[in-house]
């Protein structure tokens, strides 16, 4: 997979995944089986390794990419490929 998400866009990414979980636990009852709950808590999921990993399904699918060629190396953290 070739990563799709600049470096800015991970870290969002797995900041705001990381308070959608955080969240979801706290006040949205996930563990009571509420279904808002449930669904933050799998949106968070998604964030923080769509973060981790650096590509984003949704965005090959639309031919999104917000890893800019130019940048690509170690600030962006974008395969050069």
């Amino acid at each position: 997979m070739k990563s799709n998400e600049s470096g800015a866009d991970r870290a969002l990414r797995v900041v705001l995944g990381i308070v959608a979980l955080i969240s979801s636990y706290m006040w949205l009852g996930v563990m009571g089986a509420e279904i808002l709950g449930i669904v933050v808590a799998a949106v968070g999921v998604i964030f923080v390794v769509t973060g981790i990993v650096g590509f984003c399904p949704a965005y090959k699918i639309c031919g999104l990419s917000t890893c800019k060629k130019e940048c690509c190396g170690d600030t962006c953290g974008c395969s050069k490929e």
